[in-house]
């Protein structure tokens, strides 16, 4: 599933190319991937122009010179590819050899544009979805009341942090780094990335972790997640940039799908364990319970 790095890394891909782009057409295969009345889409979709590509946690919308908004959810599979006869962005990248012409089978749907371009929204799962909604309720969808606070923003400060984390003091860290209502978009290989550098055991209360090293998980996780944005994020498949470039995150790991080999901070060998439902790389040394 992708995280806030990855959906990052297409917001900012997206954000180069799709702004001034005007919608000529709309089809999809799979009803629930696009959820939309035909008479909205008629009135507020087609003939729009794009002009901005956010993010909200693992969320990505794509705000319409209608004062209306597409909100994309890529859940577990998806994936948003542009192409156009001069830039390319996402997997299907036209010298990526290994994936095949789009529209292909986990196509449902797409968006062409009246200079030619499309936009490809395909996901093996069918979890996914794309709604068109009033720019204005897009922030009362109910997963955005929900959600927490967005980790790198800049008035979200390491006390902000702690006092969120305080909130389930009496459940494991993984569990509550994971949970997002409480910091929004951190999925399982930053949860495990942050809390090696914080050197906190992944099972370990929060109530019993003090608050210097909540300050330095705090710190840990802006870092890797930081990191992870620069590198295009964590796959080597699903997310590439408009050069083609793939995701190099987990070559700069130091412990998630590392199990086996030495921490490169003590040498200890790193495992693999099961915490919060999730598989999960600690060094046993490092992280102690």
């Amino acid at each position: 599933m992708p995280e806030l790095p990855e959906v990052e890394t297409v917001r900012i891909g997206l954000s180069s190319l799709l702004p001034g782009l005007q919608i000529k057409a709309v089809t999809h295969d799979w009803p629930k991937s696009f959820p939309n009345a035909p008479a909205e889409v008629a009135e507020f979709l087609i003939g729009a122009r794009v002009s901005g590509v956010r993010r909200r946690a693992k969320v990505l919308i794509i705000d319409l010179d209608t004062d209306y908004s597409l909100v994309i959810h890529l859940k577990m599979t998806g994936q948003l590819v542009f192409r156009s006869t001069i830039a390319h962005f996402g997997a299907g990248h036209p010298n990526d050899s290994l994936i095949g012409n789009l529209p292909d089978k986990s196509t449902r749907v797409i968006l062409t544009f009246f200079d030619g371009s499309k936009l490809f929204f395909n996901d093996q799962r069918k979890f996914g979805w794309m709604r068109l909604l009033p720019a204005a309720a897009v922030e009362q969808l109910d997963f955005f009341q929900k959600v927490g606070p967005e980790p790198l923003a800049s008035d979200f400060t390491a006390d902000d942090f702690i006092k969120r984390l305080r909130r389930r003091n009496k459940s494991g860290i993984k569990a509550v780094l994971l949970d997002q209502t409480v910091v929004a978009g951190i999925g399982n290989i930053y949860a495990d990335e942050s809390l090696w550098g914080a050197k906190i055991h992944p099972e370990v209360k929060v109530c019993d972790i003090p608050e210097a090293l909540l300050k330095a998980l705090y710190e840990a996780l802006r870092s890797v997640l930081q990191l992870s944005i620069e590198k295009g994020g964590s796959t080597d498949r699903n997310y590439v940039n408009h050069e083609g470039k793939r995701g190099s995150y987990l070559t700069f790991a130091r412990v998630f799908r590392r199990e086996g080999r030495p921490c490169p901070r003590c040498g200890t060998t790193i495992i693999k364990m099961r915490v919060a439902g999730r598989g999960t790389h600690i060094c046993p040394r490092c992280q102690r319970v």
